[in-house]
């Protein structure tokens, strides 16, 4: 019997954490993808064409708001990291795997990403590096065929939650939007 467990790490821009991100937290926990789980706000991402409108302590904090929202069976395996948040410039993956990876030597540290970044991965930093320290796990998403892994994933849209359209947030998150009027137009 081996305590070898599985390190997962979710990055995302986190602007705003809603429903569909905690579906997938949710889902990682409780069909035991991986053993414990670290959701990582990204810094600055790289990938994207807009920059967040949240700030990135903004962003930290809504989700580990979110997460005091769930379940604490599934709460208690799951820790926001800041790492990229505290890092100076933009963040790649395999800075943030290697530095995950001292913290936890001996465990498989399962890299989640969205079937939509699983298209960009060969755009990656380090990318063949990378494959070598990591499993990647690949969410499937609705309106995507391919190999993701199929949680019943929510179709919901950070867009459309900053746009005022959509109620798909935990309620601390939207209580903390609502003081701060992150996303008002």
């Amino acid at each position: 019997e081996t305590n070898l467990s599985r390190v997962g790490i979710y990055g995302g821009t986190f602007d705003p954490i809603h429903l569909g991100h905690l579906h997938v937290i949710t889902q990682l926990i409780e069909k035991k993808l991986v053993d414990q789980l670290l959701v990582v706000p990204a810094g600055e991402p790289l990938l994207r064409e807009n920059a967040p409108i949240a700030t990135a302590q903004q962003r930290r904090t809504m989700c580990q708001l979110a997460l005091a929202d769930l379940p604490a069976a599934v709460a208690s395996k799951v820790q926001v990291n800041p790492i990229e948040v505290l890092r100076m410039g933009p963040s790649y993956a395999i800075d943030t795997v290697e530095a995950v990876a001292q913290n936890f030597p001996d465990d498989t540290i399962v890299l989640v990403i969205g079937q939509d970044a699983a298209e960009k991965l060969d755009q990656w930093h380090r990318i063949d590096e990378l494959r070598g320290m990591v499993e990647f796990l690949i969410i499937g998403r609705p309106g995507y065929s391919g190999d993701g892994v199929d949680i019943g994933a929510l179709n919901v849209a950070a867009t459309t939650i900053r746009q005022g359209l959509s109620a798909d947030l935990s309620s601390s998150v939207a209580a903390f939007i609502r003081e701060n009027n992150l996303y008002d137009n």
